[in-house]
């Protein structure tokens, strides 16, 4: 009799749908999931990257054309971009739900669909560390083995490549050019927190924004000691008007980033702890070396 009442539970229990997930993403919209999605389609490297970061790449099965890292996501099927990707390529895919930024354009259509779409886009270190925990939620990973884990490894590498750095290069006043515009990493960034941990000064205030587009007759006159900038930024940035009178262009202070290393810098994401050892290895063999 046991036997059988231990039996009737065990085929009970199977006929049960997997707890439930329920996530709000930035948008402010909460989405209900019968289980944890195991077909993914992100169209944001840096969500991308996270859930690569919490051991489950495995369940993307497509990516917007930025995502490249880590090297496996390269094979998989490419949506397009990541504002406005291949709404058809997405629903060939069959995704489980669609991760995708705040500022894309197709969240209402793939919801008219019947897709469920997930908006997460971090900003600052904050916002990272929020955005790994709803990852980790969704993915239904424990905190203690996932988002909680992740960021102590990424807030300790910060905090070491911070402790690198040589006195003399603490202070340095930075200008960081995130892209063609142009447009520059602030205060309030993720890529301007990391560099007020790192013991420099920003010469773009929170008071503008994120990444705020600028006159280049701002860089100018704030007279940076050291410039941070892309490989693919570097051509246009010489033929702004009155840079060749900068402190930093007349020194050769410049940090030129590899689009690999670009990719690592300017990504919001489980690579933060790369990005700054990054920034500090060039902040002191230029800046520190004075």
């Amino acid at each position: 009799m046991k036997a059988f009442a231990a039996l009737f539970i065990a085929c009970f229990a199977a006929l049960l749908p997997a707890h439930a997930l329920q996530i709000t993403d930035d948008r402010g919209v909460t989405v209900t999931f019968a289980q944890s999605p195991q077909r993914i389609v992100s169209v944001l490297p840096s969500l991308t990257e996270g859930v690569c970061a919490l051991e489950q790449c495995h369940r993307i099965v497509g990516v917007d054309r930025y995502s490249n890292y880590p090297a496996s996501v390269r094979s998989l099927p490419v949506v397009g971009g990541g504002l406005d990707p291949n709404i058809e390529a997405i629903v060939a895919l069959r995704p489980d739900v669609v991760l995708l930024a705040v500022s894309a354009r197709v969240s209402e259509r793939l919801e008219s669909l019947g897709i469920k779409v997930l908006a997460l886009e971090p900003k600052n270190h904050a916002d990272v560390r929020r955005v790994l925990k709803k990852l980790g939620a969704l993915l239904d990973i424990p905190d203690v083995v996932g988002a909680d884990r992740l960021w102590r490894v990424i807030d300790a590498s910060v905090e070491a490549a911070a402790q690198s750095l040589p006195p003399q290069a603490k202070n340095t006043r930075v200008y960081f050019e995130v892209s063609r515009g142009p447009y520059a990493a602030g205060e309030a960034s993720f890529i301007g927190e990391t560099l007020a941990r790192l013991g420099v000064k920003n010469i773009i205030p929170a008071a503008l924004g994120p990444f705020p587009r600028i006159n280049p007759e701002f860089v100018v006159r704030a007279n940076p000691d050291l410039i941070m900038v892309g490989s693919r930024n570097m051509q246009p940035m010489a033929s702004y008007p009155g840079w060749s009178n900068i402190k930093a262009v007349k020194e050769q202070r410049i940090c030129v980033y590899s689009a690999e290393e670009s990719d690592v810098v300017v990504r919001p994401g489980p690579r933060m702890a790369e990005a700054a050892r990054i920034m500090a290895q060039c902040i002191a063999r230029k800046a520190g070396a004075g």
